[in-house]
C-alpha cells in the first residue's frame, strides 16, 4: 500500500505541474486519402467528417487527398462515404502533433445507384464470420485498466474468455479450450506465439511480445474461422499494424509497467513507410517487488516496411523477434518461494519471424502471396535444489528448436454481390531436440535423446460470400483441406475435409440473427512428434491431426449504432486428441505453466466437449464512453476415450464474468475501471505416497498429482477490480501521456491447496534405496495483492 501511495503522489505531481508548462488547447491538421480497395485509385469528392461531429467535414480532391483543420485532440473516427461506395467508419486513430496520415480504403457498392445515405456502424460484422468474431480499437488498446497494453489481456473483457486468477500469466482460455489452440496472424503472416516465455507446445507467459504501439486494431474470431487460417481450435487472434507515416518522422518513448521501449514511423523516399519499436523490459524488478522467485527479463523489436512498387502493386516486409532470460531469485526466502524454486528451471529463448507479403489489385481480383519464416530456441536447465556444484545434481537439460518456413497465395474475386475466396499453401517445419531429464514413473530413470524431424506440409482452401440487394442477408460458405508427410494417415487429404458455412440476417428493428458449423483440424506440436525412446525410436508416430467440430447461434440488437446487446451460444466436439499414456491427461489440458509440453508419449484416443451460452454487451459514446461487458456460462470435459465417462477438464471454471470501461473527462482526463470473476477452477489432489519417496521427488522437486482424483477438487471463486487513471498533456510539437494502473485494488486473495513439499529429511536412511521417503510438510497458497505501476509516454 505504501507503494501505491508513492506511485499516486508522483502522478499527482506531475499532473500539478505539467499544465503550467501547456502553450494552451491545442487542435491539429488531419491530412489523409480516401481511395478504391480494389483499384488503390484516389476517391474524389467523397465525404469525410468526424464520427460524432458530422457538423464538421470536408470533401477530397480530384485525387483522393483531404485535410481537416483543427481537429481537437484524443482518440477519434472517420466517417467517409461517397456514391458508388459502401459508407465507412474507419479503424480509430489518435489526433495529436503527430497524428499519422490516415489512408482510408472504400469498398465499391454495385447496387447503390440513389443518394448516399451515411449509417457506417462501429460494430463490423463480415459475411465469413457473422458470429463469433469481435473488432478491439486503439482505445480499448490504449487504456484498458489493468492490462498494461497487453493483448491477451485486453481480450480478456470480451465473451467466451476465461482468465488465470493467479495473476502472472496471459494464457488466453477461450471457450473452453487450452492456450494450444489459438493461432496468431499479423497483417495476414502466421507468429507462432504472442508471449515472452511461451510454454513451448503450448502459447502464454508473462507479458506479450507485441507492442501496441504498433497495432491499428484487432480481429478477435472465437469461432467461426476463416478458411484461410490454418491451425486453430479455440481463437484466432488477427493483429492488423499501423503504417508508416508518408509525411513525417515520429517518435515515441515508453515508460510501461513492465518495459521502457522506442518506436517510430516514417518514410524512406516517396514509396517507401516504415514502423519500427524496440523494448527493454525491467520486468524483473516488478516481479522482485512481489516476492516472486523467478525474475524474467526480455527484449523485444517490430519492424514492418510498406513499399508501393506501382499504383496497383505493393510488398510488405515484416520482423517480430524477442530474446528472453528467467534466472531464478534464490534469495528470496519463504515457504512459497521454497516450492517454486523446487522446480523452476532457468530458461532461455530466442524467437523471430520475418516475412514478405506482395500484393497485386487488379480491380476485381487482389492476388496475395505471403513467405514467411519463424524460428524458436528454447532452453531449460535444472539442478536438484538449484545446486549447480555438480552434475550429479542435474535433473533437465533440453535445447529444442522449432522453425516453419511457409509459402501462401490466395486471390479474391469480387462479382456483384459475391466474393469469391480461393488459395494454396506450402509449408516445411523443422525440430531439433537434445534432452536429458530425470523422471520417475515405477522407479527412477534417465531420460537421453537426440530427435531431428523435418515435415513437409500442404493445404488448400475456397470459399463464396454472398450479400442480398438489399443487404439484410448474408451467406458465406468454405472448404478448407490439410495435409503434411508425417504419415500415411496425414497425407492423405480426404480424411480432413474441413467444410464451414455462416449466415447472417437483419431481421429489422435493429435485431439480427446468425450462425455458424464448421470443422477444424489442428496438427499435434512438435514437442510430441519429435519425442524419442531411449532406443531412438519415435514413439507418438501413430498421432493424427486433432479435429474439433464447432457451432454457434445468436442474435443481437442494435441502437443507433451505439448500443449492441449480443448473446450467442456454442459447441465443440473434440476428437483424435492425444492423451498422455503416463498420466491419462490430454494434451489440451497442459500448458499453463512454464517449460515443454507434449515431449511424452501420447495416444490419439481422447474426446471432449465445450459448450456454453455468452452475452455481451458493448456501448460507445464517441469521445466520451466505451463499455464492454460480458457474461459466460459453459462446461469444459473430456474423456480417455469413447467408451469413458467425460470429467471436467483443466479449464473447466463454469463461469467468466468481465465488466470494462473508460469515460473521458474534460481537460483529456481518463478514468477506467475492469472487474473481472471467474468461477471456481478445477484442480486435483496429490499423490502423498508417490510424492514422499525421495527417487521420485529428486527426479522432479515438485509433488506428484494422483490423477486418479482427477479434478475431483474445486478452489473458490474468484473476483478482481482494476481501476486506471489516464492523462494527456497536448503541445504544439509533441504530446505527454501519464498513466496510474491499479491492479487488484481490492487486494483479493485466491486460497490454492496447500502444496505438499519435502523437508529434505530421509525418515527411514536404513531400507534400499528405492524405498526411502522424504518427510513431508504442507505449505499454504494464497496468492493475490495489490500492483500499482505508472506509465509515461512522450511523442514527438
Amino acid at each position: 500500500m505504501k507503494r501505491s501511495v508513492v506511485f499516486i503522489r508522483i502522478l499527482a505531481c506531475l499532473c500539478a505541474l505539467l499544465p503550467a508548462l501547456t502553450a494552451g488547447a491545442q487542435r491539429y491538421p488531419v491530412r489523409g486519402r480516401v481511395i478504391d480497395s480494389r483499384t488503390r485509385q484516389g476517391v474524389p469528392y467523397a465525404a469525410v467528417v468526424i464520427a460524432g461531429q458530422e457538423q464538421r467535414g470536408v470533401s477530397t480532391d480530384t485525387a483522393g487527398h483531404f485535410t481537416l483543420p483543427g481537429v481537437a485532440p484524443g482518440i477519434c473516427r472517420f466517417s467517409v462515404s461517397s456514391l458508388g461506395y459502401k459508407s465507412l467508419l474507419s479503424p480509430e486513430y489518435i489526433v495529436s502533433a503527430n497524428t499519422p496520415f490516415v489512408e482510408i480504403e472504400l469498398e465499391p457498392d454495385v447496387m447503390q445507384v440513389e443518394a448516399v445515405s451515411v449509417r457506417p456502424s462501429p460494430f463490423r460484422r463480415v459475411a465469413e464470420s457473422p458470429v463469433s468474431m469481435k473488432i478491439i480499437g486503439l482505445g480499448e488498446i490504449e487504456k484498458s485498466p489493468g492490462s498494461n497494453r497487453d493483448v491477451s489481456r485486453i481480450v480478456r473483457s470480451y465473451p467466451g474468455v476465461s482468465f488465470s486468477p493467479v495473476g502472472y500469466r496471459n494464457d488466453l482460455i477461450v471457450r473452453g479450450g487450452g492456450p494450444s489452440e489459438n493461432r496468431f496472424f499479423m497483417d495476414g503472416i502466421e507468429i507462432p506465439n504472442i508471449n515472452h516465455f511461451a510454454t513451448q507446445g503450448a502459447s502464454g507467459g508473462p507479458v506479450s511480445i507485441v507492442n501496441a504501439d504498433l497495432i491499428r486494431e484487432i480481429s478477435f474470431y472465437t469461432g467461426a474461422f476463416p478458411a484461410d487460417r490454418a491451425g486453430a481450435l479455440s481463437s484466432v487472434l488477427d493483429f492488423r499494424l499501423r503504417d508508416g507515416d508518408p509525411d513525417r518522422q515520429t517518435f515515441k518513448a515508453t515508460l510501461g509497467a513492465s518495459e521502457a521501449g522506442v518506436s517510430g514511423s516514417g518514410h524512406i523516399g516517396e514509396k517507401t513507410t516504415y514502423l519500427f519499436s524496440l523494448r527493454q523490459s525491467y520486468l524483473q524488478l516488478l516481479f522482485r517487488m512481489l516476492g516472486l522467485p523467478f525474475l524474467p527479463n526480455y527484449i523485444d523489436g517490430q519492424v514492418k516496411f510498406r513499399i508501393r512498387l506501382s499504383d496497383r502493386d505493393e510488398l510488405l516486409l515484416l520482423g517480430l523477434a524477442g530474446i528472453d532470460d528467467m534466472r531464478l531469485n534464490t534469495d528470496e526466502k519463504g515457504e512459497d518461494a521454497e516450492y517454486l524454486l523446487s522446480y523452476l528451471p532457468r530458461l532461455k529463448q530466442e524467437t523471430f519471424t520475418v516475412g514478405a507479403s506482395y500484393r497485386r489489385f487488379s480491380g476485381r481480383h487482389t492476388l496475395t502471396v505471403t513467405l514467411s519464416h519463424n524460428y524458436l530456441n528454447n532452453r531449460n536447465v535444472k539442478y536438484r535444489n538449484n545446486d549447480e556444484s555438480s552434475e550429479d545434481y542435474l535433473t533437465l537439460r533440453s535445447r529444442a528448436v522449432e522453425q516453419k518456413s511457409t509459402l501462401r497465395a490466395e486471390n479474391r474475386s469480387y462479382f456483384g454481390r459475391w466474393t469469391l475466396r480461393e488459395g494454396a499453401e506450402v509449408n516445411y517445419l523443422h525440430y531439433a531436440d537434445r534432452t536429458l531429464r530425470r523422471l520417475y514413473t515405477q522407479q527412477a530413470g534417465v531420460a537421453d535423446y537426440r530427435t531431428r524431424l523435418g515435415i513437409v506440409g500442404w493445404g488448400a482452401f475456397a470459399g463464396a460470400d454472398y450479400r442480398s440487394a438489399d443487404d439484410r442477408l448474408s451467406v458465406s460458405g468454405g472448404l478448407r483441406f490439410d495435409g503434411c508427410d508425417w504419415s500415411g494417415r496425414t497425407a492423405r487429404l480426404w480424411e480432413r475435409l474441413s467444410p464451414r458455412l455462416s449466415f447472417s440476417y437483419a431481421l429489422g428493428g435493429g435485431w439480427s440473427v446468425g450462425a455458424s458449423t464448421g470443422l477444424y483440424y489442428q496438427l499435434p506440436p512438435l514437442t510430441a512428434l519429435g519425442f524419442r525412446d531411449g532406443a531412438g525410436v519415435l514413439v507418438n508416430r501413430d498421432l493424427g491431426y486433432m479435429r474439433v467440430a464447432g457451432s454457434a447461434a445468436g442474435f443481437d440488437w442494435r441502437l443507433r449504432d451505439r448500443l449492441v446487446v449480443s448473446v450467442e451460444g456454442f459447441y465443440k466436439y473434440y476428437t483424435d486428441i492425444p492423451l498422455s499414456v503416463t498420466d491419462g491427461i490430454p494434451l489440451t489440458c497442459k500448458g499453463n505453466d512454464y517449460g515443454t509440453v507434449g515431449d511424452e508419449p501420447l495416444v490419439s484416443s481422447a474426446e471432449g466437449r465445450a459448450y456454453g451460452v455468452e452475452a455481451m454487451v458493448r456501448w460507445r459514446i464517441p469521445g466520451k464512453i466505451s463499455l464492454v461487458g460480458s457474461a459466460t456460462l459453459y462446461r469444459s470435459e473430456f474423456r480417455r476415450d469413447r467408451r469413458a465417462e467425460y470429467i471436467p477438464s483443466a479449464w473447466d471454471s463454469r463461469f467468466v464474468v468481465n465488466l470494462s470501461g473508460t469515460y473521458d473527462l474534460p481537460r483529456a482526463w481518463s478514468v477506467g475501471a475492469k472487474l473481472s470473476a471467474v468461477g471456481r477452477a478445477p484442480y486435483t489432489p496429490y499423490d502423498v505416497e508417490k510424492s514422499s519417496l525421495k527417487e521420485a521427488w529428486d527426479a522432479s522437486g515438485r509433488p506428484y498429482y494422483d490423477y486418479s482424483q482427477y479434478n475431483r477438487g474445486r478452489l473458490d471463486a474468484f473476483a478482481q477490480l482494476d481501476v486506471r487513471v489516464d492523462k494527456t498533456f497536448y503541445f504544439r510539437r509533441c504530446m505527454l501521456g501519464v498513466y496510474l494502473d491499479l491492479q487488484n485494488v481490492t487486494g483479493s486473495k485466491l486460497r490454492q491447496p496447500d502444496v505438499l513439499m519435502s523437508t529434505g529429511v530421509v525418515e527411514n536412511p536404513s531400507a534400499p534405496v528405492s524405498e526411502q521417503r522424504y518427510r513431508m510438510k504442507y505449505i499454504g497458497q494464497v496468492s493475490g495483492s495489490l500492483v500499482p505501476a505508472v506509465g509515461l509516454t512522450v511523442e514527438f
